[in-house]
């Protein structure tokens, strides 16, 4: 009985290894003489980490996750040549040796700027790889992507410098700014300055005379709304 989603190899103890892959359903076998084998042929997952170097001589670790399922067809082959446990002698060494391969080319800002562009040389690659062994991949994704302590460090730190320098930056063009107000400012007074020089000039005392008057009367105002002043007949004696 070989169940949905698997293929079955026949193992015959006079001629080896049938060619003809049996598939789902009731068969008969000859007892004793024939052995069947049975594959799974769905698609299953496998996550394989490697640790490897950037093209900056950068550590990465990268953990590749993969959906693959053998070749109908060369499931005799795969059997003969590599086993039942096929997945675990083939996936982990090409993995290995692709992903050095791709991840060398690239240095470790472009693997996380190009992260897309990684993937998709990784799965074709893998894939062409792959296809030599009998097997297919029908999803190559990376799911885990980081550095090592050093340049993770190395960024933290450029990360900290670029925010003293756009603070430092920040306070030039603010002391820039309280600059360019003070001139202003020194430009307005010496304006006023002159113009008061010239009123002087044009109407002699008079302009004086008139901000005494001006100075006198706010005085007189804010006095006379204070609870503590009381004004007096001139002349009058005050007990």
């Amino acid at each position: 009985l070989v169940d949905a989603g698997h293929r079955a190899v026949i193992f015959d103890r006079f001629r080896g290894v049938q060619d003809t892959v049996v598939g789902e359903g009731t068969h008969f076998l000859i007892p004793w003489v024939q052995k069947p084998i049975i594959f799974d042929c769905r698609s299953r997952p496998r996550n394989i980490p490697v640790i490897t170097g950037s093209k900056d001589l950068q550590n990465v670790n990268i953990t590749l996750r993969i959906l693959f399922r053998p070749v109908t067809a060369q499931l005799p082959r795969i059997f003969t040549s590599i086993g039942e446990d096929y997945d675990e002698r083939v996936l982990p060494s090409i993995t290995t040796e692709i992903l050095k391969s791709v991840v060398a080319r690239f240095d470790a800002g472009e693997l996380i700027t190009q992260r897309e562009l990684v993937s998709r040389q990784v799965s074709e690659d893998l894939t062409e790889r792959a296809a030599t062994f009998g097997l297919i991949l029908d999803d190559v994704s990376l799911t885990h992507l980081t550095f090592g302590k050093e340049f993770t460090e190395a960024v933290e730190m450029k990360q900290v410098a670029q925010q003293e320098a756009e603070r430092a930056r920040f306070i030039v063009e603010k002391a820039e700014q309280q600059k360019k107000a003070a001139v202003i400012s020194a430009e307005g007074d010496s304006k006023a300055a002159e113009l008061i020089a010239n009123s002087l000039a044009t109407a002699g005392d008079g302009l004086i005379e008139l901000r005494k008057l001006e100075a006198a009367e706010d005085i007189a105002y804010q006095l006379s709304r204070s609870r503590n002043i009381t004004y007096l007949p001139s002349g009058q004696s005050v007990l």
